[in-house]
């Protein structure tokens, strides 16, 4: 770890201390980004399904072809929050959010999917997880792991809110209306926040001096990820797994709406959220005890068994009681990354390392969707996609617990 000789070391447990009112603008920013750009897209699937009377492969295609594009700009997000600040990035992530949402709203084309779906991929590199990680870890150091997490509950709350009022407010002023709405409680909510908080960060990690002692450019630092075992076993179980995550995610109300009903549908999504949040609380209070990698491997494993209960059990009440299994793992599949990274590696890799890992991962999860969406029209119904789903989770759960050898981090 890299410190600074010449800033005092700040009190970051102190409710006083700025960094945690940054953390509420997190939360804020993970609420809306979140429900928009991510378990919105099982939304925007089963209206499109249902308006256009599209077929899921080609709606579901398009929500690959987002993941994918957005990819390509997460890559860079440590380097834009480093050149141009966190303020300026975090506006104009919440921006084309909201952009986003007005066009998939307007959407009466094929093509037309796919240009939303292209800006709603600058709303994504802008308001989801390397954003916010590389944000927060401009003001917090050692409680860096317990301030993303609890940022990040922005994003289960966006799931628990965000689709039942999505759903609610389609079925009263129609898709279009609902997502201009939408959009705009965003940018009223969001950009005075912004404005008002968001300042410059402290030099916590003494970065400038650093760049003089170590001079390393972001592409050294990728390159030696790249063939670091540990970091690779780590992107590669957690893409796998976020590859099944999201596909089953995106297609879940698709799946239960004719079996439980649309409203009990949404109500299962709001479950499944709802104890993602609970999760990650329980989660983050022990993590600092626990071995991280295993707890990741038994978390891949209970989404298995509960993804075996949603393939062969069609009762109400146990459909929904898996989506709660499912979803207690779901908020700490995306924080456990950046916490792994976080303890192997140095905080100087941090910003670039979380930006790598959370772009390949978004490449290899990018496909989830599309893949589901195809299999579900060559096979006739869930159950093949989902047995894919779940063979990719026990892969993970074996691949995640391969360390590699001890060796000098990155640094």
């Amino acid at each position: 770890m890299l410190d600074n000789p010449q800033h005092p070391a700040a009190d970051e447990s102190s409710l006083r201390y700025e960094g945690w009112r940054i953390v509420a603008v997190c939360f804020l920013l993970a609420t809306f980004g979140w429900g928009l750009g991510f378990y919105g897209q099982s939304v925007y699937v089963a209206e499109l399904q249902r308006a256009r009377g599209w077929p899921a492969s080609l709606i579901s295609s398009g929500t690959t072809f987002f993941y994918l594009f957005g990819a390509l700009l997460v890559v860079f997000v440590g380097e834009a929050v480093r050149k141009h600040g966190p303020r300026i990035c975090l506006i104009a992530g919440t921006v084309a959010m909201a952009a986003a949402a007005v066009a998939i709203g307007a959407v009466r084309e094929p093509w037309q999917l796919y240009l939303a779906d292209a800006v709603l991929a600058f709303g994504w590199a802008g308001t989801s997880l390397a954003m916010i990680t590389n944000t927060i870890s401009l003001w917090f150091d050692q409680k860096r792991g317990m301030a993303i997490s609890l940022a990040l509950n922005g994003a289960s709350f966006g799931g628990i809110v965000g689709v039942p009022l999505l759903v609610t407010m389609i079925s009263h002023i129609g898709f279009g209306n609902a997502m201009f709405a939408t959009s705009g409680a965003m940018l009223v909510l969001l950009l005075p926040v912004i404005l008002l908080v968001v300042g410059r960060p402290p030099d916590l990690h003494g970065w400038q001096d650093a760049a003089k002692a170590k001079p390393q450019s972001s592409a050294e630092i990728r390159s030696r990820a790249l063939r670091d075992v540990g970091f690779l076993t780590v992107t590669i179980a957690f893409a796998l797994v976020l590859f099944a995550q999201v596909g089953f995610i995106v297609h879940l109300i698709s799946f239960l709406d004719p079996v439980i009903g649309r409203e009990r549908a949404a109500m299962a999504v709001a479950v499944l959220t709802a104890m993602a949040v609970i999760g990650r609380v329980l989660f983050s209070m022990v993590i600092d005890r626990l071995n991280q990698r295993l707890a990741s491997a038994l978390s891949f494993l209970s989404q298995a068994a509960a993804l075996c209960v949603v393939i062969n059990l069609h009762n109400d009440y146990m459909l929904i009681a898996a989506c709660a299994v499912f979803g207690f793992s779901v908020g700490n599949l995306i924080t456990l990354p950046s916490l792994i990274v976080q303890q192997e590696f140095d905080s100087a890799s941090f910003g670039v390392l979380i930006s790598l890992n959370t772009a390949i991962n978004q490449v290899t999860y990018a496909f989830g969707p599309g893949v589901v969406g195809v299999l579900r029209d060559f096979s006739g119904g869930y159950s093949l996609p989902f047995y894919l789903c779940i063979a990719l989770e026990l892969t993970a759960a074996a691949l995640i617990m391969v360390r590699g050898k001890p060796r000098a981090r990155l640094s």
